[in-house]
């Protein structure tokens, strides 16, 4: 073999080994590229699965402070409604004799008319004396009762304390929108009018 076919054939050698080593690193990019793409998607599968699980706990937090919410309603709301039961109960035992007490104030306007009737009656001295007694005593049971008698006498007329049976002209100007005579007593029991007074009141 001469020497010009002897650097031929190894020109030749060497250009196939290069031609063999070129798929070889072609097929490496490609393996690396692949490798690449499928991290890529890998990562994007996890952060789309951490938004939604953010966006789950969002959601959670969300109905929990509604729930709380709520809560916080539902309390206040039964506190209010067991604080109403317990003054509704209290009123209802507080004037639960209401109508009891209500029905003697005719008596005790009888007893304070029969007193009137005999107090100029020197003969009956012992009478008015013991009608005096009993009265006295049924007055302190009311009070002790909760009833109390309106006060009328030079009071400004009330429309929730007094009744206006008449309208009486005076000359006094100070007068004027004031009791002037009471018809018949008024009284309370525990704050509350049970029976309103029966006025007259200056015009």
């Amino acid at each position: 073999m001469s020497k010009k076919q002897h650097n031929a054939s190894g020109k030749n050698a060497k250009e196939t080994e290069i031609k063999i080593e070129n798929p070889d690193v072609e097929a490496e990019d490609v393996l690396v590229d692949g490798e690449t793409e499928a991290g890529d998607t890998e990562y994007d599968e996890e952060s789309s699965e951490i938004e939604a699980l953010k966006q789950m706990l969002q959601e959670r937090e969300e109905a929990l402070e509604k729930e709380k919410k709520e809560y916080l309603f539902l309390m206040a709301d039964f506190d209010n409604f067991k604080k109403r039961t317990l003054r509704e109960k209290s009123e209802i035992i507080k004037n639960g004799a209401e109508n009891v007490l209500k029905g003697i104030l005719p008596i005790l306007d009888d007893f304070e008319r029969g007193i009137d009737a005999i107090k100029d009656d020197a003969t009956a001295a012992s009478v008015k004396e013991g009608m005096e007694l009993i009265y006295n005593k049924f007055v302190k049971y009311l009070q002790q009762n909760g009833v109390k008698e309106i006060p009328t006498e030079g009071a400004v007329f009330d429309v929730d304390l007094h009744e206006a049976i008449a309208m009486v002209p005076v000359d006094d100007e100070s007068m004027k929108g004031k009791v002037i005579d009471t018809i018949a007593k008024g009284y309370t029991l525990n704050d509350k009018v049970i029976r309103h007074a029966k006025v007259a009141v200056g015009q």
